[in-house]
């Protein structure tokens, strides 16, 4: 059985994003978003067990109880994200390989709009997508060039840490959950009382997180945060409806005022060589916008973003569009991906 630190080296090699190591199967690599087998003969009980215990040490002893365990931990020079989880057959492991280092915001390819993020000082911004769809990337690289550009106190809350910052002009405080803080909502309360400018909340999952979020933006902090959602409207209606109905209208007035952008994200394969490159919906938020979001008529959002090309905004459907075009993805792929499929058919006949 080939060991965990020389599976990471040829995932590596394959150019896979995540491997999954669980019994009854051989292991497999994901690779340009497919799973494809990276050895001959499936895994044994015992060898997804010491796989794990590779992977996560003692900790393994809470998942043999039916804990699932998150962490971040470096395999054979690679940062990797690792999910630990018991199944009927046993314990299971999924890896995700983080890129070695941050990416320069540039380099990634987004809207041109997504460039100004880092220099926001106060309000929400939001990236939403599937996962695996390379939020944390994105929200890293973001990050990153306002460690590298200005003078601020960043504080994240991770679950588990992924991409390791090296402070340059900024002061920057990683905060796992489960290890340095209880909770998303335990962190982000203790974080007001910590002086920060920039904080980063890895999911914005329940009711007393997104408060408490809101309540940053509205007291000048800078907070970006994922869900786990398709389209920028769908991430407002997202956040509005974990409270009570009682409290929906408050909540669409503090959104209103605080919300400064949604960048939605997936990733698709690349028409002629292999790889997969992003593509993003963008909303700017406008006063047109605001008052959308405060009297909760989210359906007219996307006809909004379509018309406000000029403050960088651009529909997922159009920017598929766009690709196609471009011969980037497929016609196909790009139909596949599209929220409204007739639309995006339509504008490539």
């Amino acid at each position: 059985m080939a060991s965990l630190s020389e599976l990471v080296a040829a995932a590596q090699e394959a150019r896979a994003s995540d491997i999954h190591l669980a019994p009854g199967t051989p292991a497999r690599f994901r690779v340009d978003g497919r799973l494809v087998d990276a050895t001959p003969a499936p895994l044994t009980e015992a060898e997804a067990h010491d796989l794990a215990e590779a992977a996560i040490g003692e900790q393994v002893r809470s998942v043999d109880e039916g804990i699932e365990v998150d962490r971040g931990a470096t395999i054979a020079g690679q940062r990797c994200r690792i999910n630990v989880y018991r199944t009927s057959r046993g314990v299971a492991t999924a890896l995700r390989l983080l890129a070695s280092s941050i990416p320069n915001l540039p380099d990634l390819g987004l809207p041109p709009a997504v460039m100004d993020f880092p220099t926001l000082n106060k309000g929400i911004v939001i990236v939403t997508g599937e996962t695996g769809s390379g939020k944390s990337t994105t929200l890293a690289a973001i990050v990153d060039t306002i460690n590298r550009t200005q003078s601020a106190h960043i504080v994240t809350l991770e679950d588990p840490i992924e991409y390791v910052y090296e402070p340059d002009r900024c002061s920057i405080d990683q905060r796992e959950i489960g290890r340095d803080t209880q909770s998303f909502a335990e962190g982000l309360r203790a974080s007001l009382r910590q002086d920060p400018d920039v904080i980063l909340v890895g999911e914005m999952r329940d009711l007393d997180t997104i408060e408490t979020a809101l309540t940053a933006a509205e007291t000048g902090h800078l907070v970006f945060g994922t869900l786990h959602t398709q389209s920028a409207a769908d991430s407002i209606d997202r956040m509005v409806d974990v409270f009570p109905e009682g409290r929906q209208r408050q909540i669409r007035l503090q959104l209103s005022t605080t919300l400064m952008a949604v960048l939605s994200q997936q990733l698709l394969p690349r028409r002629a060589e292999p790889g997969r490159v992003c593509a993003c919906e963008v909303m700017i938020v406008n006063p047109a916008i605001r008052n959308l979001i405060r009297e909760g008529k989210t359906p007219q959002i996307e006809n909004t973003i379509a018309t406000s090309a000029e403050l960088g905004s651009v529909t997922m459907d159009n920017m598929l569009v766009k690709m196609a075009r471009e011969r980037t993805v497929a016609v196909d792929v790009a139909i596949g991906a599209a929220h409204d499929p007739t639309y995006v058919r339509r504008q490539l006949r």
